[in-house]
């Protein structure tokens, strides 16, 4: 039945616990909508395109892990960024965002989801300095080689990572967070494991891979964050026994 989307957030600031989380943008209601929400779409990011899809689905309510208003940005509402809030609006669908909380929660994360997604087994997961659980560490159920390891990601994911290739000549354990993660590869090399996987990858993560030997797959920053908010909306709809459908928005990125 529908639910009142003061109640729905609620719901998801006590699951999620965004106060825990100094992040880049607001958590929750971003754009308020529809006082009653009986459909929610969910999607990796905020874009037109998934705007005007959930337009096409009926949807009451868009929930994504990228959003807006983002620290640093340009607050004027302009552009393309006014285009998006226009068809918010004008459609009376309201816009929810988690971020760094979506990365992190132990069971509907980004991280979680995507350890379920690839068969790897979770030993430890670490805190970055303000405090975010947000780096995983474990293993992978079946060791396989570089080769192998990257056809894996390629057919879970589908999406062929950028890998590049270290020492160890099977991989068994790793380190693992989704999206622009890349400058956290430290954290893996000083762990000793075999290889490190994450959405996006950077120059000089190249060099840092490639001198400690360590096996590195850049595997898509959308590719990896697909997951964590289908398993959110998934909990929506059986909590509230509302209507939930993911949209993905191909992002090559």
């Amino acid at each position: 039945m529908p639910v009142n989307l003061k109640d729905l957030d609620e719901t998801l600031k006590t699951v999620l616990k965004p106060e825990l989380f100094n992040d880049y943008c607001p958590n929750g209601i971003q754009v308020e909508g529809k006082e009653i929400v009986a459909k929610i779409v969910t999607g990796v990011t905020a874009s037109k395109a998934l705007i005007e899809a959930a337009i096409y689905e009926n949807a009451d309510l868009v929930l994504v892990h990228h959003g807006y208003f983002w620290k640093g940005e340009n607050p004027s509402i302009t552009g393309l960024k006014k285009v998006r809030l226009k068809l918010l609006l004008e459609n009376n669908i309201s816009l929810c965002a988690y971020h760094l909380p979506l990365d992190a929660h132990p069971k509907l994360g980004n991280n979680a989801q995507l350890a379920k997604v690839l068969s790897l087994s979770t030993q430890t997961i670490q805190s970055t300095s303000e405090g975010h659980p947000i780096i995983y560490f474990g293993s992978i159920e079946r060791p396989m080689n570089f080769d192998n390891f990257s056809a894996h990601i390629e057919s879970k994911l589908n999406r062929k990572p950028l890998s590049v290739k270290g020492n160890n000549e099977l991989i068994k354990t790793l380190a693992w967070c989704t999206g622009a993660a890349q400058g956290l590869i430290e954290h893996a090399i000083d762990a000793g494991v075999d290889a490190y996987i994450t959405g996006e990858i950077s120059e000089q993560t190249v060099h840092m891979a490639r001198e400690s030997g360590l096996h590195l797959f850049s595997a898509g920053h959308h590719a990896t964050e697909r997951y964590g908010v289908q398993a959110l909306g998934s909990y929506l709809e059986n909590q509230f026994d509302i209507v939930h459908s993911y949209i993905d928005i191909d992002n090559p990125v």
